[in-house]
């Protein structure tokens, strides 16, 4: 048996027909079940019904012993990120299109439910980036990633000149569109649509990966977790690129600057039904053929 879950946080920020279906399902199953219900903010403003309470900003999750989100990868993020600040476990229903990080499908909604209210499944911890922006040896901006970290092309659109030091050695000066860095959690998402390799999960690894290099050898590099990564964005760059952590939080890096990246003293804690498969799980996602058991046609 596992942890009793007592208190759960739903979070979602999609309004659509099947995400809101989906949420009002899992409620009902919870108040049947005798579990406490706390909304995020957002959340709770998309539902007609009033009474559960609600969590507002970073404080949502204080209180909470699991957070279940609806919807795609997008919401998972978003809610595991607050499921971070407190350290506690997330659970994913999906109601987007891949939805690698949520395991439950609607139709499976009870099943899958009941089974992890019973203590039967999982759990998973999975490490998180730290970023900082360095100026003048101070930080001016600090943020986790649990995905990636993306370094683009500012307001002109030129190619991107930067250094990236491995542990202080430099490895290498590219010139290219951009820079992804994923940790293996974020190498099924925008690292794989640019030509990155699949990490597994339980890898203590990232992949550095430029983004359409005008060097024909360059490749993605896959260096220790526990690296200090440093970019430098050279002073022959003309507009200053966009550094975005899991596609929301952002900033500017001036030319002459630079960010590091280090593993993250938090992690993810990641909840599975027990009939959870990583590689089943791929094959779905990403329409991989599997073995014909013998007899098929």
């Amino acid at each position: 048996m596992g942890k009793s879950f007592k208190t759960v946080g739903l979070m979602t920020h999609y309004r659509s027909q099947g995400v809101l279906e989906t949420l009002q399902s899992l409620e009902k199953l919870l108040i049947q079940r005798n579990i406490h219900i706390v909304l995020e903010e957002q959340t709770a403003s998309f539902l007609a019904e009033k009474g559960f309470p609600v969590s507002h900003g970073k404080e949502f999750g204080h209180d909470c012993d699991l957070i279940i989100s609806i919807g795609g990868d997008g919401s998972f993020l978003n809610a595991a990120h607050c499921a971070m600040n407190y350290d506690i476990p997330i659970l994913g229903v999906n109601r987007g299109t891949l939805g690698f990080l949520a395991d439950i499908q609607p139709h499976q909604l009870e099943e899958k439910l009941d089974q992890v209210l019973a203590g039967e499944f999982s759990e998973e911890k999975r490490f998180v980036f730290q970023t900082q922006v360095m100026e003048n040896n101070q930080p001016t901006f600090v943020e986790q990633a649990i995905n990636d970290v993306v370094l683009k092309q500012g307001n002109i659109p030129n190619m991107l000149e930067f250094e990236i030091f491995i542990d202080d050695e430099s490895v290498c000066l590219e010139n290219a569109d951009g820079l992804i860095i994923a940790t293996p959690t974020g190498s099924t998402a925008y690292a794989l649509s640019g030509g990155g390799p699949i990490l597994h999960p339980t890898l203590d690894a990232l992949v550095l990966l430029p983004m359409f290099s005008h060097t024909l050898s360059s490749r993605p590099i896959v260096v220790s977790a526990h690296s200090k990564v440093s970019v430098h964005v050279t002073g022959n760059n003309q507009s200053s690129p966009t550094l975005r952590c899991d596609g929301k939080s952002e900033t500017l890096i001036p030319p002459g600057q630079h960010f590091t990246i280090t593993q993250s003293p938090q992690a993810l804690r990641l909840i599975h039904p027990n009939s959870y498969n990583y590689y089943q799980s791929l094959r779905d996602k990403l329409g991989w053929g599997s073995r014909k058991k013998t007899g098929d046609v």
